[in-house]
């Protein structure tokens, strides 16, 4: 019991005509920077405070 059929001499051979004028360029907007966050909270604070907001959705 199949699926479908898969026949090997279908896949040989494929002469693939591509147009690369017409590809997507993936680094066409590459941006090299840094990231910084501005905050006052610690590291212990923010840790903290994830802990005590899944307690809270653990007890509904």
């Amino acid at each position: 019991m199949g699926f479908g059929s898969y026949d090997e001499s279908e896949q040989k051979d494929q002469d693939v005509d591509t147009d690369d004028e017409g590809a997507v360029n993936v680094h066409e907007h590459d941006h090299d920077g840094d990231v910084s966050i501005e905050g006052g909270a610690s590291t212990d604070d923010l840790v903290g405070r994830l802990s005590d907001m899944k307690d809270d959705d653990a007890d509904e």
